[in-house]
């Protein structure tokens, strides 16, 4: 007999003992999409960068009260090579013909490119500011506070220092929501998110900005994380594959394909920010109706109140719950369970560091790839709004498709399909000719498809390959891991400036590499949700120290074998059967 409970038979037991609650009931629709609409306000502001940060057409301003005759006015600003356009001659947005030798030229009669070389006129920088085009926005923070030329490094370091906010909070949230509860954290995330935002829309100045900006990261990423991990938790094991694949990510696509909708009509920045912040402040009254994770519940020992909710759910499901519903083998938990965890514990034995180092990595190009691509929409060819509303809507059949792959398709196979196809398609957009733009950003989406399909997939295997004592911790480490990618995922689109494929060259052989590297990963497919350290599968190469213990349990009549792994010593052993314990 085994004298203390084994991770796999805690498993197991919480699958079963709550199995009476049907797969599909009130309260799992109820806590379903009220999770899914909390998503929403991600969508909505998560890329809204892309509109309230645009750069428009803009050239040096020209005082009227300048004698400059018409000729010599609208010959003030020189032709460059942009070699963004492929080497095309533009006007320059950062340099104008020095005026004093243009108002000695038009005093005395002489006509540009006539009697004037102007390859011989000495340049200035925009002196007197910029006049910038409004037909596309009434004001973004660009035209606002002159983020252009010298400045416009600031423009791709506003989105980079939202991320480190992303950062923070990824290494924060997680932490905090596995010691004091999924619940707390994510409300208390939602009402950061809305309060900072809210604050961003009276900044008097730049740096102002860029301090709630990290404030709004560090919210924003935190309460999508956290609802994500309280869904997966909480869910049954079909729902829960509907949820972590196609749920979350279909609303967050909703909100995405809503905020090229609201910046069409709404032109002005400080205006579009106040719009877009009233969708986190509707979700706060939804504390009510959403419960604290059952499983969390009973890691920390709180067996009554994870009995309370599953009562609670088995009455809004109109079904009789049984008597005692988590037996004595919850109760008993053992020192591993009821510790605390950290982050230091994602590398403390080689199997979790490995698993850890190698999920960093994909989540990193994951996110390079995807903010990447999605930042670039303002800099495609045609309409930006619809350009934005396209690249959300490829979305919707990636998700939709990461939801059939991991509903019947092996985990570390979908992961490297969608990533190897990702990186093929980015790779190929340098061989398409200049003139078929259309192909190029047809090309540009397919690889946006993908990225989305491998990052949906990621997300759900990582929940599946962690514990559920270190699982928002671990959530919180991809997520912190990752955000070095979406740091210099900004300046990857600022490198088009240089070479207008060197991004997709990057990007295209960075994705390919991690599909590669996802092969090493373990299988999940199948399993059920590992609760503590030592139920966690293997990565190829690192030793299995805890034996395999085969135990028998009834269900339904039937003798199930249950693969558990327990630390047992020597003595143990001698007292099994041969037929009991398989090392």
């Amino acid at each position: 007999m085994l004298s203390e409970p084994s991770a796999a038979n805690k498993v197991a037991d919480y699958e079963a003992d709550t199995s009476f609650l049907g797969e599909w009931g009130r309260f799992q629709q109820r806590v379903f999409f009220l999770l899914c609409l909390i998503v929403i306000p991600n969508g909505l502001t998560g890329l809204s960068i892309v509109f309230w940060a645009d750069t428009p057409a803009h050239r040096c301003m020209l005082t009227a009260h300048l004698n400059l005759s018409a000729a010599w006015r609208n010959s003030s600003i020189p032709l460059e090579e942009d070699a963004s356009r492929g080497g095309d001659l533009v006007p320059s947005k950062c340099f104008r013909y020095k005026l004093e030798n243009l108002m000695n030229y038009s005093e005395t009669g002489l006509l540009p490119g006539v009697d004037v070389n102007l390859s011989n006129v000495p340049k200035e920088g925009c002196l007197d500011g910029w006049e910038f085009d409004h037909s596309v926005y009434t004001s973004t923070i660009v035209t606002e506070w002159n983020l252009v030329c010298d400045d416009s490094w600031k423009t791709p370091l506003t989105s980079s220092i939202y991320f480190c906010g992303v950062l923070t909070g990824s290494s924060i949230s997680g932490q905090l929501s596995d010691r004091f509860g999924r619940k707390i954290a994510l409300f208390g995330t939602l009402a950061l998110q809305g309060v900072s935002r809210f604050i961003q829309i009276f900044s008097p100045n730049w740096t102002v900005f860029c301090v709630l900006y990290f404030i709004v990261g560090m919210g924003q990423i935190s309460s999508y994380m956290v609802a994500f991990v309280l869904g997966v938790e909480i869910l049954s094991f079909r729902a829960r594959t509907i949820f972590s694949t196609a749920g979350t990510n279909l609303f967050f696509c909703l909100g995405y394909m809503l905020l090229p909708l609201l910046a069409f009509y709404i032109r002005d920045w400080r205006t579009l920010i106040l719009v877009l912040t009233l969708p986190s402040c509707l979700c706060l009254p939804l504390w009510w109706f959403i419960p604290e994770s059952p499983r969390w519940l009973l890691s920390q020992g709180r067996i009554e109140e994870a009995e309370a909710i599953i009562r609670n759910a088995a009455e809004m499901n109109n079904i009789e719950p049984p008597a005692v519903i988590f037996c004595p083998l919850q109760n008993g938990v053992k020192t591993e369970d009821r510790r605390s965890y950290n982050i230091c514990d994602l590398i403390r034995s080689p199997n979790i560091r490995w698993i850890s180092i190698t999920l960093w990595v994909i989540w990193n190009t994951l996110v390079i790839g995807y903010f990447a691509l999605s930042l670039n929409t303002s800099n495609l060819h045609g309409n930006v709004y619809f350009n934005c509303f396209l690249s959300a809507l490829v979305e919707i059949p990636a998700y939709v498709l990461s939801w059939a792959m991991f509903h019947w398709c092996s985990r570390r196979m979908s992961v490297f399909a969608s990533l190897s196809s990702g990186g093929l398609f980015l790779l190929i957009i340098q061989l398409v000719p200049a003139h078929l733009v259309f192909l190029s950003i047809t090309f540009e989406m397919m690889g946006k498809f993908a990225v989305t399909t491998a990052f949906s997939v990621a997300y759900a295997y990582t929940a599946e390959l962690y514990p559920t004592v270190l699982r928002n911790t671990a959530f919180g480490a991809c997520s912190m891991a990752s955000r070095i990618g979406s740091i210099i995922a900004p300046f990857f689109i600022y490198l088009r400036t240089y070479y207008i494929y060197l991004p997709y060259i990057l990007m295209g052989s960075l994705t390919t590499v991690a599909g590669l590297l996802s092969l090493l990963l373990p299988e999940s497919f199948g399993m059920p949700l590992p609760e503590t350290i030592s139920h966690m599968q293997q990565f190829p190469g690192c030793c299995q120290k805890t034996p395999y213990i085969l135990t028998h349990t009834k269900e339904e009549g039937k003798a199930v074998e249950v693969r558990s792994l327990v630390r047992r010593s020597k003595s143990d052993f001698k007292q099994m059967s041969g037929d009991e314990a398989h090392v």
